[in-house]
């Protein structure tokens, strides 16, 4: 190492001799990773929001249909599937939630809008929100709701109005609804909106519902028991024939992770974001392999000299890395904080699940160190043509 630190550096007095073609070697490298940056961001953010009402059920294992992809077109099973539940060892209780699509009419422009409905047992709330828990007992009167204020503003100014005289009238599907809560998940793949309210209120808005048929059962364990062997045993238990079988028994990640895998892989959402990266990923590439081959091209008899001199091509082979690993580092950081700060942005703007994370910081910082160092192995071409005889 102390021998290291007595070299010429080189590679960063190169950098530093162009100032101009440096500055625009880190503009471009950073406009490289902001997009990255974009990409994985919005992907991960919209991917979040569309799992958030999953990751938020009050339960330790859950019960869906085995057909179930996502929330945007689920599938209902027998509730007696749950019941039966309750004769496991370990299981503590149980509840059902309803789910289905409705239309919320905005009382301002009398206009419908498609909206998710959460059919839930008051006594036993099944989510998560705090606002939901902390306000339960105001879904059990019939035709009364809680609205989710962070959906699409196309539903009507809820918040304010909530603030102002403490409800909200409206109706859904044809059914008035006076909304007496509120709570914050948000806009997703699956619904622009959200609207909990209790079971016998879900079953009147969906009069050609059957109650005994429903969406999602929840099962709490008791303390101490096997998460893991009790989802085994289930899913045995509850399915004879297991080529058809008439429930899937999973935890709430294992439900997220179903909806997230069918926006990411059945649908065009996923391919679309990764094009985003790859591009971005490719344009870098581009940048700093111009920067570099240009850097080469000029210093083309000096690197000559050098060969003369005695130096081998592996050490100027080695200058042109290290010059490769300056850029990455030099334009890796601004784009990192402007990605923090449009997260934010973002973040306040639209209530997305968007932040920085140390995933995406790590993986960014290395897609960029790929990114210089291929270009850096690529430039090495025309390194490599240096010929001592140039400089006589």
């Amino acid at each position: 190492m102390i021998k290291m630190l007595k070299k010429t550096p080189l590679a960063w007095r190169q950098l530093m001799k162009e100032t101009t073609r440096l500055a625009v070697a880190v503009a471009g490298i950073s406009f490289a990773d902001l997009l990255i940056f974009i990409q994985m961001g919005f992907q991960n953010a919209l991917f979040d929001a569309a799992v958030k009402p999953h990751r938020n059920l009050q339960a330790d294992l859950v019960l869906t249909n085995p057909q179930f992809q996502t929330l945007f077109s689920v599938k209902s099973f027998s509730r007696k599937r749950l019941y039966q539940t309750l004769s496991y060892p370990g299981v503590k209780s149980v509840s059902s939630v309803y789910i289905s699509t409705g239309l919320w009419r905005n009382p301002e422009t009398r206009e419908d809008r498609a909206i998710l409905v959460w059919g839930i047992d008051p006594g036993l709330p099944g989510l998560k929100f705090p606002e939901v828990q902390k306000n339960q007992d105001v879904l059990k009167p019939m035709y009364q709701a809680m609205f989710d204020i962070a959906g699409r503003p196309e539903y009507g100014d809820v918040k304010k109005v909530f603030a102002e005289t403490g409800e909200f009238k409206t109706e859904v599907s044809g059914k008035a609804i006076a909304v007496k809560g509120i709570f914050t998940n948000g806009a997703s793949f699956a619904a622009d909106g959200n609207v909990v309210t209790s079971d016998s209120t879900f079953l009147q808005i969906f009069p050609n519902r059957k109650p005994d048929q429903i969406e999602v059962g929840l099962i709490n364990v008791e303390p101490g028991t096997n998460v893991q062997k009790l989802k085994l045993q289930l899913q045995k238990g509850l399915n004879p024939d297991p080529k058809n079988p008439f429930v899937e028994v999973g935890t709430t990640e294992d439900f997220a992770q179903k909806e997230r895998n069918y926006w990411a892989n059945s649908t065009g959402i996923g391919f679309i974001f990764g094009l985003g990266v790859v591009v971005g990923f490719i344009v870098g590439i581009v940048i700093v392999y111009q920067i570099l081959y240009s850097d080469v091209s000029d210093h083309l008899p000096e690197y000559a000299t050098l060969k003369a001199m005695g130096y081998t091509d592996n050490y100027l082979l080695g200058v042109l890395l290290q010059e490769a690993l300056f850029l990455a580092v030099l334009g890796y950081l601004p784009s990192f904080f402007l990605a923090f700060g449009l997260y934010r942005l973002t973040f306040a703007a639209t209530l997305l699940p968007i932040a920085m994370d140390v995933n995406k910081a790590v993986n960014v910082f290395i897609l960029t160190i790929i990114m210089c160092t291929t270009s850096g192995a690529i430039a090495m071409r025309k390194l490599r043509s240096a010929d001592p005889a140039d400089i006589f």
